[in-house]
């Protein structure tokens, strides 16, 4: 985006985004300056660090609660499944209030027990087929043993300082990226695609931007490759 907005605004326009209340869209009425409208992708100058030297790192920032991300994943999944080996993909819970850091935890809970590629996909079903609140510690907890997860050790996990640097850190991500809405995807800390568009055409865009992020990787990649015995012949 072309102006960096106040924690408060970005907090208003990303519920706005995931069809969290009327009360806030009578509020955007009332207030049409608040209503500038995310572009479909931009830039992020200085960019992001990535954690995956010499791969494209691609970043998927999302919420459970969100009707948008939901609608995504499947068309996400697929994609994900169809990806380069030069390509890592990731996700991080956009946390703008305290209802989206309930879920958020949810996440980095199970990712630490090693069961959020078992459980990620049903989390969202159960919230938005089956009326689940992630900021009910017991409705939460009660899914929890359903599933099979050990309950106790999901309560201590929850409550680690791990969780909460990992907490801490997705905040500090969705503040650097510039980030007012979900789903957005990040692609080698430089590119944001925003949901703007269908489906399809986002995932067409990150595509066309991890095309992009592997060519700028190229040259460093060749030429770390080239030989190191190979030296211009002596003149005689």
């Amino acid at each position: 985006m072309a102006t960096v907005l106040s924690k408060a605004r970005r907090t208003t326009l990303a519920a706005l985004a995931c069809g969290v209340g009327a009360a806030l869209a009578a509020l955007l009425a009332i207030r049409p300056a608040m209503a500038q409208e995310q572009p479909p992708f931009y830039e992020l100058n200085p960019p992001l660090p990535t954690d995956s030297p010499g791969k494209v790192e691609v970043v998927e920032f999302f919420w459970y609660g969100c009707p948008h991300c939901y609608a995504l994943e499947p068309a996400l999944l697929a994609w994900v499944k169809k990806l380069p080996q030069d390509v890592v993909f990731k996700r991080v819970p956009a946390i703008f209030n305290e209802n989206w850091a309930a879920s958020a935890r949810v996440f980095y809970t199970l990712e630490a027990m090693g069961e959020l590629p078992r459980l990620h996909s049903a989390f969202f079903d159960a919230i938005h087929k089956d009326g689940l609140r992630p900021i009910s510690d017991s409705q939460v907890l009660d899914w929890m043993k359903v599933h099979g997860v050990d309950v106790e050790q999901f309560k201590t996990t929850e409550k680690a300082f791990s969780t909460e640097s990992r907490m801490k850190r997705a905040r500090a991500l969705i503040e650097s990226a510039k980030i007012d809405g979900v789903p957005a995807i990040v692609i080698q800390g430089h590119y944001v695609v925003t949901a703007q568009e269908s489906a399809d055409a986002m995932l067409g865009r990150v595509d066309q931007f991890i095309g992009q992020a592997r060519k700028a990787l190229a040259p460093a990649g060749a030429a770390a490759a080239k030989p190191a015995s190979a030296k211009a012949p002596a003149k005689g």
